[in-house]
């Protein structure tokens, strides 16, 4: 039976085809929809969950991976950055029954803060990795990934990338086949790194990655395809499919175990061929290090490190190398002249409310990674700074303990992304004496990556209900003595209670209580409102709030400026617009 899946969608049919029993993952496009899937589809056989961060993700999957189920943890790229700290001793440990970490990378930054290539974690680690280049291939790796975790007593790092993860193919589909593993064994050298024991571990890393390299030239995931002998092409993942496209008749190694390289079986292809071409995306992880054992080849002085490679791209680079003649470039479509359509928040959204009220109050914001993120962006420009998870709250205490700036410092951060990893850094604040107010935007919701429940939610991923933290009842446990909530849609509330708070020469915590919008199901407006044309002047005080709602009308002031209008069918009743506006010329609709 063929069944038409995405990347993500196979990996999960994957992980339930070959005896998966535990997932976890923290939400994080483009990985999310695997754990989504899973416990749509699988949850009477394959146990899911939101975990408050990656890290954690990891170390339940590994204990989970201990007490002798199949496991599974699943994050975007940066996500791994996390769950770092146990994965490089993890290396030492090794498993128990097979254990997979998903690192899902983002080319060309759809939805990240950076491009990494998370190969290389496999290399800093010693720990295989595996790279489908399809749907399919996304499904069939899941079962050597689990084998190779088990006959090596290791983790795989299994990588793809934005296209693999959410491009579809047909994908054939089989049966669920389990496989029995014993529970957890006592075994203190295995599993206690103390240096003592750690030392042994670390030469059976060594060992290991040396059986790994000769596994490397012998299975089934390291393909020949022998063409035409001019020019020859290593690749693997999604850069594969675009070079087999364009150069379709060339002989092709593709990786599919891509560290550790097979490199006899590299040697022996470059002989073969008059000249090898590497072709990857992002960095020159198989390049370096083909090159590194004194084998000739090119590749990145031809396929940029920079974004995501497509079939175009190769195509010029294949013409750059002169591996193809210039008459097969193809001709440049002419530009077609489109209005700019900038990520905006949502009409209706609680976090603009807020960025009205923190823009009148003269202070530095920094901010995190969540929607509110946006608002650095024209017409509120007030986040000042995003760097990583729960960066925000540390990032403005640095600056206070600088004492370079006059100006006051506030943090802004999210429900979800305060549990995944504000907490210790309010804490540090209090312990620290620091002065700072943090914001805590509770939208009841984990938005960004498409409406997540997390631990403030009251609800598990497989639909279980669950006690929520109460995020006041935390932060006081944490030492803040001054903490407030406040409806953002109040403006004059608001801006009154952050011009106290931040005045206050003690850390406090003022809390958003409005949920996102959209989620879990959008909020039904009781009231809409509307542009009397007549008494408005165009002072453009509406449109500095940037809600997607409002837009230019066709009548014009004396000026010759555009009056407003508001697209009913977009707007919430938030009433922000209501209260900013001079003239009362936006009115509650009457049904």
């Amino acid at each position: 039976m063929e069944m038409l899946l995405s990347g993500n969608e196979a990996f999960a049919r994957g992980v339930y085809e070959h005896g998966g029993e535990f997932a976890s993952a923290y939400p994080g496009t483009p990985s999310t929809e695997i754990l989504e899937t899973l416990a749509r589809q699988c949850k009477a056989d394959v146990y899911c969950e939101w975990s408050i961060n990656e890290k954690v993700a990891l170390e339940v999957a590994v204990g989970a991976s201990w007490g002798g189920a199949r496991a599974i943890a699943a994050m975007k790229h940066v996500g791994v950055n996390v769950a770092a700290d146990p994965l490089m001793t993890l290396a030492y440990t090794g498993v128990g029954a097979g254990l997979i970490l998903v690192s899902a990378d983002d080319p060309s930054l759809h939805s990240s803060q950076n491009e990494q290539d998370n190969r290389f974690y496999g290399k800093f680690a010693s720990i295989p990795v595996l790279e489908p280049s399809d749907s399919q291939e996304s499904l069939d790796f899941v079962k050597d990934a689990f084998e190779i975790s088990e006959k090596f007593d290791t983790p795989v790092l299994f990588r793809v990338t934005t296209r693999i993860a959410h491009s579809k193919g047909l994908v054939k589909i089989g049966e669920r086949r389990t496989v029995e593993h014993a529970g957890f064994e006592k075994n203190i050298a295995k599993y206690v790194m103390m240096p003592v024991f750690a030392i042994v571990r670390h030469k059976m890393v060594i060992e290991r990655l040396e059986a790994l390299k000769r596994f490397a030239e012998t299975t089934h995931l390291n393909t020949v395809e022998m063409g035409d002998t001019k020019v020859g092409v290593i690749s693997g993942s999604v850069a594969y499919q675009y070079a087999k496209e364009v150069l379709p008749g060339a002989s092709f190694l593709k990786l599919g175990l891509s560290y550790p390289l097979p490199m006899n079986k590299i040697i022996d292809f470059a002989s073969k061929v008059d000249r090898l071409i590497v072709v990857e995306e992002l960095e020159p992880f198989y390049e370096e290090q083909i090159l590194a054992v004194g084998i000739p080849c090119e590749g990145k002085k031809f396929f940029s490190n920079f974004m995501e490679l497509n079939v175009e791209r190769v195509r010029e680079g294949f013409i750059e190398a002169g591996a193809l003649p210039k008459s097969t470039a193809l001709p440049k479509q002419a530009q077609e002249n489109v209005l700019p359509r900038p990520p905006a928040l949502c009409p209706g959204c609680p976090h603009r409310g807020l960025m009205m009220a923190l823009k009148k109050c003269g202070v530095n914001i920094t901010g995190d990674i969540g929607c509110y993120t946006l608002a650095a962006l024209p017409p509120l420009e007030t986040i000042d700074t995003c760097l990583c998870m729960g960066a925000s709250i540390n990032h403005a205490f640095g600056i206070e303990k600088a004492k370079k700036t006059k100006k006051k410092t506030v943090a802004v951060i999210g429900d979800s992304t305060f549990l995944h990893s504000g907490i210790t850094g309010l804490a540090n604040v209090v312990y620290n004496r620091g002065t700072q107010t943090t914001i805590i935007v509770d939208n009841r919701i984990t938005a960004m990556t498409g409406g997540q429940d997390h631990p403030g939610t009251s609800k598990t991923l497989m639909g279980e209900p669950t006690h929520a933290i109460d995020l006041v009842q935390l932060v006081k446990a944490l030492g803040v003595e001054h903490v407030r909530t406040v409806d953002p849609f109040d403006q004059k509330t608001t801006l009154a209670v952050l011009k106290e708070e931040i005045e206050r020469d003690a850390p406090s915590v003022v809390i958003t209580t409005k949920p996102c919008v959209l989620f879990p199901s959008k909020l039904k407006p009781a009231t809409k409102f509307h542009v009397l044309l007549e008494k408005c002047t165009a002072c453009g005080a509406c449109f500095r709030i940037g809600c997607p709602a409002i837009t230019a009308s066709s009548e014009k002031n004396e000026k010759g400026r555009a009056k407003s209008q508001i697209d009913l069918e977009l707007c919430t009743g938030c009433t922000l617009c209501f209260q900013v506006c001079p003239e009362e010329a936006i009115q509650e609709l009457k049904k």
